[in-house]
């Protein structure tokens, strides 16, 4: 709405009333310059209230993750289980050793019955004369010793405890991806959800100050009041937006804090803009901005390379079909185990012991040659099995069936991770070519919303004018925030799929930045 159409321009004469115009342009600066008071009192009263928030940059956060979060802690204690699995089964392959003793008082000592003609040929054949056996003490000592010598299935259970271990191991590292994976999906998130607040206050902020101004006008008969209404909509629908845009940061904040396991995830917030964010030059972005887009696995050349299938992709350091190789490893020595069943067992065994009676009170072992003994032996032995009722041909056929499933499940991993990643790097190359198509929307509406402002100050536009071209100005600012976000969640997904998570796999700690 042009608010000078339909008014003719009075002559100047020294002395007359202000024009119209400029009686205009005079209230208006006065509102402006009241509700700017306003505006920046309100601020600084939001300021000293604010609680101070904790600004984490991505390589801080995904160290807390890796340090604090309780699914790795779990998947480290997982491994330490398999250290000591693999402890236990090398304990099969060293001797066994026990030690025991015994001391035994007799209260009433045993009595036995021998015929009399023992020792009185003239004695009746019903004669029997009392003898007791043991002593009123008794002791006993002895120490022995196996040393299996042959015993095939001892060593395969090392091998697959071995192989079990190095499961686990792959397990951690999986485990590691996958949190650091979600944590920086969490940070972006949470970066978009700021987007969003910041973008929807500032439209909320603005279309309050149109609405104050317009009022202001309508008071002093120059807006309509149809013109107020409008605002007045306009409003009532941002902020309902603007409460579900705070409540999502809270609850982005409480996700992150959750993978942290932080205790305060009201004062967490994260480094970065993404409006801000530049992806055709990371050099030329602020400090912050540079950490998360330095923050990659696969380098912004071997990403361009593989677009459109310009390069190919290894999925060697993908930990999913790692720990599915690892498992046809560990089928593959069961089965192994199994069959060992058939093998004979041999060992070596020996013992030595020592035994005394004495009667009377205690005295330890006696206290000569006649109230002492002692005994020692040593062998081979040699255990076959024959014959146990077909169990052993029943287990090596489940073992066998076990691995050729293990089997078939690796090559389907592989068919759908070569798919995952071609999407993830098709995804991830549209909102790069979104980002600089929106881009380009951004400066269009920014340029629009200078154009309309110069108008209103010339009062050639309306108010609503500049507040359509401010609400696009946002609008295409947070549409680029999001197909930034799209890119980044893309080629973390990417990183991956790939086996190359930074803060996580060897060489990939110089991509990250610090």
């Amino acid at each position: 709405m042009n608010r000078r159409a339909g008014r003719e321009p009075l002559p100047s004469q020294v002395g007359s009333a202000p024009r119209p115009d400029v009686r205009e342009r005079l209230i208006v600066l006065a509102v402006l310059t009241v509700t700017a008071l306003a505006a920046l009192f309100l601020g600084v009263r939001d300021l000293l209230a604010q609680t101070p928030e904790q600004v984490l940059s991505l390589p801080q956060v995904i160290d807390l993750a890796l340090e604090r979060n309780r699914e790795v802690q779990v998947a480290d204690l997982g491994y330490r289980v398999a250290e000591e699995q693999v402890s236990e089964a090398w304990s099969n392959v060293y001797p066994q050793i026990s030690a025991s003793a015994d001391y035994t008082r007799n209260l009433k000592p045993t009595v036995s019955f021998l015929p009399a003609q023992i020792f009185d040929p003239a004695a009746g054949p019903d004669d029997y004369v009392k003898v007791q056996f043991g002593a009123d003490n008794a002791w006993s000592a002895a120490l022995t010793v196996d040393q299996p010598l042959f015993r095939a299935g001892v060593f395969v259970g090392v091998g697959a405890a071995g192989r079990f271990r190095s499961l686990q191991s792959e397990v951690v590292r999986g485990q590691k991806q996958s949190v650091v994976t979600r944590v920086r999906t969490t940070y972006y998130n949470l970066l978009l959800s700021q987007e969003q607040r910041r973008l929807t206050a500032e439209s909320v902020r603005r279309v309050r100050q149109s609405l104050e101004e317009t009022r202001a006008l309508n008071r002093a008969g120059l807006a309509s009041e149809y013109d107020v209404l409008r605002l007045e909509v306009e409003l009532a629908n941002l902020e309902p937006n603007l409460l579900r845009a705070e409540n999502q940061v809270r609850a982005d904040r409480r996700a992150l804090a959750v993978e942290l396991a932080l205790d305060e995830p009201e004062t967490v917030a994260v480094a970065g803009t993404l409006a801000e964010m530049d992806l055709d030059d990371p050099a030329g972005n602020s400090p912050a901005n540079q950490q998360v887009l330095s923050f990659t696995g696969v380098s912004d050349t071997e990403f361009l390379g593989l677009v459109g299938g310009g390069a190919t992709f290894s999925l060697e350091g993908r930990t999913d079909l790692r720990q599915s190789e690892l498992t046809e490893d560990l089928r593959r020595t069961e089965m192994r185990l199994e069959q060992a069943e058939y093998l004979p067992e041999i060992s070596l065994f020996g013992s030595y012991a020592v035994n005394a009676q004495q009667n009377g009170s205690p005295d330890f072992f006696g206290s000569g040659e006649t109230q002492r003994a002692t005994s020692a032996f040593a062998g081979v032995r040699v255990s076959v099995p024959v014959f146990t009722g077909f169990r052993r041909d029943a287990r090596i056929d489940q073992k066998r069936a076990a691995l050729r499933q293990a089997e078939t499940q690796t090559r389907l991993m592989v068919d759908q991770a070569r798919s995952q990643t071609e999407s993830l790097v098709e995804q991830a190359q549209e909102a790069r070519q979104r980002a600089m198509g929106q881009s380009l929307a951004v400066q269009q509406a920014r340029r629009g919303f200078q154009i309309a402002s110069a108008q209103f100050r010339e009062g050639l536009s309306s108010q609503l004018e500049l507040t359509d071209s401010e609400v696009a100005l946002r609008q295409s600012e947070f549409n680029y925030a999001q197909a930034v976000y799209d890119y980044l969640v893309a080629r973390a997904r990417l990183d991956e799929a790939l086996g190359r998570v930074p803060g996580v796999d060897a060489g990939q700690m110089a991509q990250a930045g610090s």
